[in-house]
Formats: structure tokens, sequence, C-alpha cells
């Protein structure tokens, strides 16, 4: 067993002589560790956890703490985790609940990656990818082979079907068909100059005002983007903060939010 003598560990933890426990890490009471699971570097871990082999958990990932549930009492909930999986740097997952089974669990061959927070009573099936930043309210079940893309905000209860995937920054509210790919409108828009921004940084009207007609002009004229630079041109003050807008237009090879 590799054991790092920075690491804390609770004399009731369970951990196999084949795995590796990094600087700093903090295991507790009840956590149990398979062979060849490895915790890079200040890693925490809180019973009752179950991890099995071939795991490895990087910096600042926090396992099987109690649930964000204001009614949770302290019962003697779980985490299950099993085996082949990589959970990167500031992964949360929380340990179950009464009202959800007791248990939040995931399976084989997962990657969570970076700040995914897994809430108490979640189920993960089996070679998902759960990218950055995604947010699973409780009870979600999450079926095998899922991808969720980035930043994601899962509603409890919601279950993702295998297969499926799920389009970046998306809100998710019911279920996600098998199968399917799902993603929630991403529009974006202008609404106008960053008004009470620029006031903040020291700009007076003669520069707020003229930006202000030509966001309208671009984005509001009902005018392509020649004819609404060609306005601009002719019937706004070219002022620095104007030609600064008309030039990031025209470099603009990917368009731009309008």
């Amino acid at each position: 067993m590799a054991i790092h003598p920075t690491a804390i560990i609770d004399p009731d933890a369970d951990i196999s002589r084949e795995a590796e426990i990094g600087p700093y890490c903090i295991i507790g009471s009840g956590v149990t560790i398979g062979a060849r699971t490895r915790l890079v570097a200040q890693v925490y871990l809180e019973g009752k956890l179950t991890i099995g082999s071939d795991n490895i958990f990087y910096p600042y990932s926090s396992i099987g703490v109690a649930p964000q549930d204001k009614k949770y009492k302290g019962e003697p909930s779980e985490t299950r985790i099993g085996d082949r999986n990589s959970i990167r740097e500031f992964v949360t997952i929380h340990r179950g609940t009464e009202g959800g089974g007791m248990v939040t669990a995931i399976g084989d061959g997962n990657l969570l990656m970076a700040y995914v927070h897994v809430a108490h009573d979640v189920i993960i099936g089996n070679h998902t990818i759960i990218a950055n930043g995604v947010t699973f309210a409780g009870h979600v079940t999450v079926e095998d082979f899922a991808n969720i893309g980035g930043l994601c905000a899962i509603h409890q209860f919601v279950r993702i079907g295998r297969h499926a995937m799920v389009g970046s920054s998306s809100v998710i509210k019911q279920n996600v068909l098998p199968f399917s790919i799902t993603a929630t409108d991403h529009k974006a828009e202008v609404y106008g100059a960053n008004r009470i921004g620029l006031e903040r940084k020291g700009y007076d009207a003669n520069a707020i005002e003229p930006l202000q007609n030509a966001f309208r002009m671009l984005t509001r004229a009902g005018l392509n983007t020649s004819q609404a630079l060609g306005r601009i041109e002719e019937e706004l003050p070219q002022t620095d903060e104007v030609r600064e807008l008309l030039d990031f237009v025209r470099a603009s090879q990917r368009g731009f939010v309008k």
C-alpha cells in the first residue's frame, strides 16, 4: 500500500493494499477503497462510502459528504462508486437520504469532469461522460452511455436515458429520451449598450449615445450587417468607441450575437 505520510486516515477505513493514497488526503471512518484506486492528492472521503477498483480521484474532489437537504437528519446513508471511474478536480458527490433510498451510486467506467456536482440519491450508470460544471439535483437517474455537455443543470427526479446526448448549458426539467440529442434553447440577444457599466467607468453621454444608436442599427433596424455598418458610418458620430465597434464587427469571421 502506498500512503503518503501527510495523508490522514481513520483507523476504521478499509483500504486495499494495492491502493495509492497521495499527499494531504483525508479518509474518514466507514470508507472502503478497492485495489489500484488512486487518490492523487488532497481528496476528501467520508463514509459510509464504498469505492471499487482502478478508480482515480483528482485533487480537491469531495466524496460521500452529507447532502444539502434540509430534511437530512444524519441517517446512516451511503455512497457507492464502482470500478474504473475518473473523478476530476473539485467534483462533489453527496450521500443518499432516507427519502431517496439512502444511496447515491455511480457505476463503472464513468468520466466526471471538473466541478461536477452529484447531489443526494443520484444514480449514474456505466460509461457516461459528464462534462465540466454539470449539476445534478437530487434523485436524478443517468443511464448507461449518456453524454452530458458542460454547465448543464439537471432538475431533481429527472431521468436521462441510455445513449442520450444533452447539449451544453441546457436546463433539463423533464426526462431525456434514450438515443436522443437533446438541448434547450441557447438564444442570445443584444439589448443595447452597457450604459450603467460604461458610466461607472467614466464614459459620458457623448460616448454612450452613439453606441446605443449603433446597436439599434445593428440589431433592431431590420438591416443586414453591411447596410447597418454603412448607416452607422454615415449617420452617427465616429467616436473612438463606435470605430472600435465597427472594427470588431468587420473582424468577426464567426459572426456576432444580435
